[in-house]
C-alpha cells in the first residue's frame, strides 16, 4: 500500500507540476505579474524533500501502516483531502498555479471552496503533510515537514494576499 500511494501523490505532483507550467505560460502571455519568486525555490524544494523523508523513514525505520481504526480515518481524511484540492485547483481552472502569478484588473475567484475558505488549497496541501506520514507512523517527517510546511506558507500567504490586493479586483 505505502509504494501504490507513494506513486500516486507523486504522480499528482508530477501532473500538477506540466499543468501549473501551462498555466504560467498562458497568464504571463496576458501580462501576470509573479510574486514570491524569492520563496518558491524553498517550497519546490521542501515538496520534494517530504517525499524523500516519508520515503526513508518508512524504508529505514520499517514504519508500517497504522492499525485498522485509524487507517480507516485517516484514508477516509485523506480522500476528503484530495476532494478539497482538486475541487480549489478546478475551481481556479486556468488561474491555478504552483507560483504567484496574478493578471492585473482580474476579479478574484469566489467560487467552489473559495466561496468560503480564502485558501483551501493550502488547507489540503497541510493535512495532506500531516496525514500521509501519519498514515505509515512516519512521525519525524510529519512533525518536521509540518513545521518547515508552516513557515513558508506564513511567507507565502502574506506574499499572495500582497499580490492580489495590488492587482485585484
Amino acid at each position: 500500500m505505502f509504494w501504490t500511494m507513494m506513486f500516486i501523490f507523486i504522480f499528482q505532483r508530477l501532473i500538477e507540476l506540466t499543468v501549473a507550467k501551462r498555466n504560467e505560460k498562458n497568464a504571463k502571455k496576458r501580462g501576470a505579474v509573479e510574486y514570491g519568486k524569492r520563496h518558491y525555490p524553498f517550497i519546490v524544494a521542501m515538496h520534494a524533500l517530504f517525499f524523500v523523508s516519508l520515503i526513508s523513514e518508512v524504508a529505514v525505520f520499517h514504519r508500517d501502516i497504522q492499525p485498522l481504526p485509524a487507517l480507516i480515518l485517516m484514508t477516509a481524511a485523506l480522500v476528503f483531502t484530495q476532494g478539497l484540492r482538486y475541487w480549489s485547483l478546478f475551481s481556479l481552472g486556468k488561474y491555478w498555479n504552483t507560483k504567484i502569478l496574478v493578471i492585473p484588473e482580474t476579479n478574484l475567484i469566489r467560487k467552489g471552496p473559495y466561496q468560503w475558505i480564502k485558501h483551501p488549497n493550502y488547507l489540503a496541501v497541510v493535512l495532506e503533510l500531516i496525514l500521509l506520514p501519519l498514515l505509515f507512523q512516519a512521525y519525524v517527517t510529519a512533525v518536521v515537514f509540518t513545521v518547515c510546511n508552516a513557515v513558508l506558507l506564513l511567507i507565502r500567504i502574506r506574499e499572495e494576499e500582497r499580490a492580489l490586493k495590488e492587482l485585484c479586483h
